[in-house]
């Protein structure tokens, strides 16, 4: 571990720079974050014959639930109602992750880590983006150690790919087929149910419905990004999909990116 709970200065805490919007985006981030064990469950199934890798993904997912912990902790500062252990037994119910398979649904393991990549991709810039936008000294300090961990685990799986690919090549083009069809996973039940565990209680007379909330999700999550973050998105999903991360084609692509994050913005805010 590169820090703990303890690294951080909880009594700089300042209710008065909570946003209400982002406070909700963190509550459903704890979430998903803390859920790391099945998916370590999965990926040591998948690289059974590799002990020295399994070892990395359990530290990777021991990371991951720190960063749950963490993002609880200052969620329930900033709301003390917030109940995150009834929230993630209620999430945890929602998803159904495939921990019983031997071999990666994405049909190589070359192809795992490019999913995994695309992952890491987000959420590094996830928490670039927050750590950039709020003003409360808690979240920017936790928001910073995330950013660096999560950079750090694409890594990780950037270099998993390498070993891989050698060994099972795939082509550029199924590389993006494959980041493609992890990014539009973000649809999903995981980011809408997370968003809706966290900020409604079990007694909420609100059902649950998987399109509203996770324009909800991406309503507060998409704000806080701004150009530089959208670029360092493009740039590392297209070295995961094996193209070049910087030049023509990552310019072009950064420029259409973030008009389409910027109108999809607007639409989410128009029909809030």
């Amino acid at each position: 571990m590169r820090w703990t709970l303890d690294t951080i200065n909880w009594d700089a805490f300042d209710a008065s720079k909570v946003d209400p919007g982002l406070l909700s985006a963190v509550k459903a981030a704890a979430l998903v974050e803390f859920n790391a064990p099945d998916y370590v469950t999965y990926l040591c199934n998948v690289f059974s014959d590799r002990p020295e890798m399994k070892a990395d993904f359990r530290l990777w997912g021991a990371e991951e639930e720190q960063h749950g912990r963490a993002l609880a902790k200052w969620a329930k500062l900033a709301d003390p109602s917030f109940d995150f252990d009834d929230a993630f037994a209620r999430f945890r119910k929602m998803q159904n992750i495939e921990i019983g398979a031997v071999a990666s649904i994405r049909g190589s393991r070359a192809g795992e880590m490019v999913a995994r990549c695309v992952v890491e991709s987000g959420t590094s810039s996830f928490y670039t983006a927050i750590k950039d936008a709020t003003e409360e000294p808690c979240l920017k300090q936790v928001a910073t150690y995330l950013a660096a961990d999560e950079f750090a685990h694409y890594r990780l799986f950037y270099q998993t790919l390498k070993v891989f690919a050698a060994k099972e090549p795939i082509s550029p083009v199924n590389r993006m087929k494959i980041a493609i069809s992890r990014l539009n996973e973000a649809d999903d039940d995981e980011l809408a149910g997370a968003f809706y565990c966290a900020n409604h209680s079990a007694e909420s007379s609100i059902p649950y419905d998987r399109g509203r909330f996770a324009n909800a999700y991406f309503r507060e999550a998409l704000g806080v990004y701004r150009r530089q973050h959208i670029d360092r998105v493009v740039a590392m999903v297209l070295k995961a999909g094996g193209f070049a991360p910087h030049g023509w084609l990552s310019d072009r692509l950064c420029r259409v990116v973030w008009w389409m994050w910027t109108r999809r913005l607007a639409q989410l805010n128009a029909v809030a």
